[in-house]
């Protein structure tokens, strides 16, 4: 990893009902932002929030979001390629992708290189419960890990909800993830929003960023940006407001873990990665395999 300037950029859906023009709106708003935010910046990595090109509800049934949208690479990713090239960077947007048959759409993530050619695509594989096809939504789970050596350094793609769920992370870090993406449109708190990403970043020495949607999605539901870069050990460098905008940060490979300051007057020597206990995860594999639930009951 080179050092470079990374940027989270957080845009609002078209309000009202998901149509063919809301989705054309929703990607000329998000080729906007991300020609301002690189013309303030100088990012060279811009990540765009989840669903960017329709919003997270889509609010009409699976079949008709299947028409509005495409294969990846298509047309829906088309002007994302195209303002990548035109800036020479690389960006990463979340949307949804057409699948196979019209009853299956995945939700994902897509990175793009400076020549605007589509290096990587991540399909969300911890669907949020109301999202999921098993929990009566719309969405179709992937089943692969994505990390994708770039110019900049090797770059991890998470989808929201898959930042509360330690095993995803931790895989893309030991394939060599320096960075990992997190378009999201959270329905959760702040709180929560901020605890997941810190966690994944301070859990496996990374750099975590997180472009949260913000303003009203087709079917109403609401959504607060907070935006943020955390770096490998946990600390917020940028965070956004509520509004449409951006936050930026500088990236350092030297500077990732030089800050890990002491407590007391031991020295902070500790690598969350080289230091796991193999040969307990191996003695405990069944236990990390087998079905579990809370034993709580939910409210």
């Amino acid at each position: 990893m080179r050092p470079f300037t990374v940027a989270a950029v957080q845009v609002a859906p078209h309000p009202g009902a998901l149509t063919a023009e809301s989705v054309t709106h929703n990607i000329d708003r998000c080729v906007e932002y991300v020609r301002r935010c690189v013309e303030a910046t100088g990012a060279e990595l811009v990540v765009l929030p989840e669903s960017c090109t329709t919003g997270f509800t889509p609010g009409i049934p699976t079949e008709e979001l299947w028409e509005l949208v495409s294969e990846v690479p298509g047309p829906i990713t088309q002007r994302l390629c195209d303002v990548a090239a035109e800036l020479g960077i690389h960006l990463v947007a979340g949307t949804y992708e057409r699948g196979p048959s019209p009853e299956t759409v995945y939700n994902c993530s897509v990175l793009i290189d400076p020549r605007g050619v589509v290096r990587g695509v991540y399909r969300k594989t911890h669907p949020f419960c109301t999202e999921a096809v098993s929990g009566g939504g719309w969405v179709t789970s992937g089943d692969t890990v994505t990390v994708v050596d770039t110019e900049l350094g090797r770059i991890g793609m998470i989808i929201c909800f898959d930042g509360d769920y330690p095993e995803l992370s931790r895989i893309q870090a030991v394939r060599g993830a320096e960075v990992i993406c997190r378009p999201s449109a959270l329905l959760r708190s702040a709180d929560v929003w901020e605890l997941t990403s810190r966690a994944r970043a301070y859990d496996n020495h990374v750099y975590v960023v997180g472009a949260n949607a913000t303003g009203t999605d087709a079917a109403g539901v609401h959504y607060f940006g907070n935006s943020h870069v955390v770096t490998p050990i946990g600390h917020i460098v940028a965070k956004a407001a509520s509004h449409e905008g951006w936050v930026s940060a500088r990236l350092d490979p030297a500077e990732a873990l030089a800050s890990l300051t002491p407590g007391s007057n031991v020295g902070q020597g500790f690598d969350h990665l080289r230091d796991r206990n193999l040969d307990l995860i191996r003695s405990h594999r069944e236990d990390l395999e087998a079905p579990a639930k809370s034993s709580f009951p939910h409210a």
